[in-house]
């Protein structure tokens, strides 16, 4: 995985200096090792249960494991992922890989797209071309975006922080600096998972720059005032928290408290690397108790090979060292849109995000759909953002 400079790319000669093409080329080597080490997986007995309580079941994960051995194709998600222009630049000392496509219509809205964990730019890329380019997919142009995605620090092709102190915070900061490096003064975020927070320090740190934010996961508590008369919507929402608190958070513990031991598993092990993300796609997506419902092996595989080959277990994981006890949960001003998705981790209602997001323009309350909405439901995701951009266009 190196950077190169591509002719063929137009958005590369026109690249700030500070700014360089990125190409995605994965050594075989790398893809031979994978493989090896599969084979050599020194697997568990199987759980004494038949569902998924205990986590990642054996058998599932044998059968994952084999097909990721034997039939999985890298080349081709490196095929789509090279099929739009990628970038790296240095923010605040940390080198960030970005992927950014420019849309054909001259009046599109620059948007900067941010992922959570367990995702990627990956989860992305069946909407970046509807966001560039509307018109060649059934919409208008009067909604097109100039898209720009990077991952996450300690993400994907991102450099690792080697000292502490990337918060959510920071990440917003050097997201504001990125997109003025681009050249874009006037500008609109979008989030879930951890993006949804990153998008929140995007806007406090772009200031009058940033247009609006897109929330497919606001983070908003309930709120107490409220609790004397929970709507129907509220009290199953309460519930789910309550449950998620109990059986889901066992991964977040791990992560915001001891990143660094978990990394050597994870780094060690595809098949360990494999359970730890498998097992939230078959809890947080839409998906009826088995993640094949929600996602093909090969969306899955993508993006859980991605996290193996650039080594990423450990330095995703600390993020939520950095930021998972302490969140931010000061008042937002900024113009918000908020998509609520009914397989969401957490659901806020309207009336506690309206407590936070001072400026609530659009909230819409969807019918399908989970946690990895860009990933799940593309066309969908698509149309909330469109119809939130409208607003503040």
């Amino acid at each position: 995985m190196n950077s190169s400079s591509s002719a063929a790319d137009p958005s590369a000669d026109s690249a700030p200096a500070a700014v360089s093409p990125f190409r995605i080329e994965v050594p075989e080597a790398a893809l031979t090792d994978l493989r090896e080490r599969l084979a050599r997986t020194r697997w568990p007995e199987a759980e004494p249960v038949d569902d998924w309580s205990q986590g990642a079941p054996l058998g599932y994960v044998r059968e994952l494991a084999r097909y990721w051995a034997e039939e999985y194709d890298w080349r081709k998600a490196e095929a789509r992922l090279s099929a739009y222009p990628h970038f790296r630049t240095e923010i605040d000392g940390l080198g960030i890989h970005f992927l950014h496509a420019r849309s054909p219509h001259p009046d599109a809205l620059p948007l900067v797209l941010t992922h959570g964990w367990p995702g990627s730019v990956v989860e992305f890329l069946d909407v970046v071309g509807p966001l560039t380019d509307p018109t060649a997919h059934g919409g208008d142009a009067s909604d097109a975006f100039h898209v720009v995605c990077p991952s996450l620090p300690g993400y994907g092709f991102s450099d690792k922080p080697d000292t502490a102190g990337w918060s959510v915070e920071r990440t917003g900061r050097a997201w504001a600096v990125l997109m003025d490096r681009l050249g874009y003064d006037r500008y609109g975020a979008q989030g879930g998972d951890w993006g949804s927070m990153v998008s929140v320090a995007t806007a406090r740190a772009g200031g009058e720059h940033v247009v609006g934010i897109h929330l497919n996961m606001p983070v908003a508590p309930p709120d107490p005032e409220t609790f004397a008369d929970l709507t129907p919507v509220e009290q199953q929402s309460l519930a789910r928290l309550a449950h998620h608190r109990e059986w889901g958070t066992g991964y977040s513990k791990i992560q915001s408290t001891r990143p660094q031991t978990l990394g050597y598993g994870l780094a060690d092990s595809p098949s360990g690397q494999l359970a730890w993300i498998a097992e939230k796609f078959q809890e947080w997506t839409d998906c009826d108790g088995h993640p094949e419902n929600a996602l093909t092996r090969d969306q899955m595989l993508d993006n859980i090979t991605l996290y193996w080959l650039t080594g990423t277990g450990a330095s995703s994981a600390r993020l939520y060292w950095e930021s998972f006890r302490e969140p931010d949960l000061a008042p937002v001003g900024t113009p918000t849109g908020c998509s609520i998705f009914p397989h969401e981790i957490i659901r806020a209602s309207r009336r506690w995000a309206e407590k936070r997001f001072t400026d609530l323009r659009y909230w819409n309350e969807l019918d399908r759909g989970g946690h990895f909405a860009a990933f799940e439901q593309p066309q969908l995701f698509v149309e909330e953002v469109r119809r939130f951009f409208r607003l503040v266009r």
